[in-house]
């Protein structure tokens, strides 16, 4: 009897999975959401526009001042609208008693202009970093201010007056053109709550960058992902606003790269010759690996003045090759830079070779061997 009741409550228990995953992301703050608290001025009463033009004689040119009735949606107008019933006030000996921004708390001040400002992008301001980090509105803005954002300053300078990081990034070799006039930080960035957009933040990358959205045939993951794997949007000392130079920053992903990791010789000095009496070597090639091993010991031994190296040409043929020319006369060739030659060639830009790194219709590696990612 046990068991069909415990069969019959797990549809109730799938339902319910959704809502304790909501409630514990909550629990564990996952959810933020800034919680906006409307001040209020006890036993305050609305006194009008007219009695406080006659102490405050020149608030009547900012924007919020030529609102009309309806632009109120029905609540107090004038000046008590963010500023509190001003009965109080007028009648204080010590003119207190009436809603100061500059002495409010961020999310007091917010919620006065929330009671107008809700639509667009401000409807995301609750959840965004701003908010979160104890910004007010009047911090950017000027609540009596005669343009229509009425900003203390313009974008850029008034972000960079707390973002000085990201200020000293437009400086880098490598940025976004935002000092030269043809970018702002809110053509990214909405202050009022996150991104410009409401989907990832490649697809934001993209409105500019739409040659890199594909699809191809062969993408790199961290383009699909997120942009800024790799690039950082700020400014770079690094081309192409890369966080990182090549190959350091491909080798962070492609650690075990098979041209770095390839094992190189000291080159044999161009005055080397064969031991007397030994003739010059002529790579041969051997079935097995054993085969090659012991032929290779063999003529390492009778010539130790010449470098002799195996390598597996096909998978089913190895070949010993020598260094020396056939008039005797030690060579270079199989190693022009040393034992570091292969560290040298390949680990300097990954892109002299797979050029097309954000995505392509051709493998990484052709079979061919003669061809780039293009």
């Amino acid at each position: 009897m046990h068991r069909k009741v415990s069969l019959s409550r797990a549809p109730w228990l799938v339902k319910l999975l959704p809502l304790l995953l909501i409630l514990g992301a909550c629990a564990t703050g996952a959810i933020r959401e800034k919680q906006l608290t409307l001040p209020v001025i006890d036993g305050a009463t609305s006194v009008g526009q007219e009695a406080c033009a006659e102490c405050h004689e020149g608030m009547s040119a900012g924007v919020h001042s030529r609102l009309t009735g309806f632009e109120y949606m029905g609540g107090t107008e004038g000046c008590e609208a963010c500023h509190g019933g001003g009965s109080l006030h007028v009648n204080s000996d010590d003119n207190g008693q009436i809603l100061k921004f500059g002495e409010l708390l961020p999310e007091e001040s917010a919620a006065v202009c929330a009671t107008c400002h809700t639509d667009g992008k401000l409807m995301d301001w609750t959840h965004g970093e701003h908010a979160l980090s104890d910004v007010s509105c009047n911090d950017c803005h000027t609540i009596h201010g005669g343009e229509k954002t009425a900003l203390k300053k313009q974008d850029p300078e008034l972000c960079y007056t707390c973002h000085q990081e990201q200020q000293a990034k437009t400086n880098f070799p490598s940025h976004h053109p935002i000092k030269e006039g043809k970018m702002t930080c809110g053509d990214c960035h909405n202050p009022h709550g996150d991104l410009n957009t409401q989907e990832r933040t490649t697809d934001l990358c993209l409105d500019c960058h739409s040659r890199y959205q594909g699809p191809f045939v062969f993408g790199h993951a961290p383009v699909e992902d997120d942009c800024t794997i790799c690039h950082d949007p700020h400014g770079s000392v690094a081309n192409n606003l890369l966080v990182q130079n090549e190959p350091f920053l491909c080798l962070q992903c492609h650690e075990g790269h098979f041209h770095m990791l390839r094992k190189g010789f000291d080159p044999v000095p161009a005055t080397a010759k064969f031991n007397t009496g030994v003739k010059p070597y002529d790579k041969l090639s051997f079935p097995t690996k054993a085969e090659a091993k012991a032929e290779f010991d063999s003529v390492s031994a009778a010539n130790p003045d010449v470098r002799f190296f195996m390598n597996e040409d096909y998978p089913d043929r190895w070949t010993v090759y020598s260094r020396s020319t056939p008039n005797t006369a030690a060579t270079t060739a199989a190693n022009p830079h040393g034992a570091e030659g292969w560290q040298t060639s390949f680990a300097t830009k990954c892109t002299t070779c797979h050029q097309v790194v954000h995505g392509s219709d051709l493998p990484s590696q052709p079979l061919s061997g003669g061809g780039l990612t293009r």
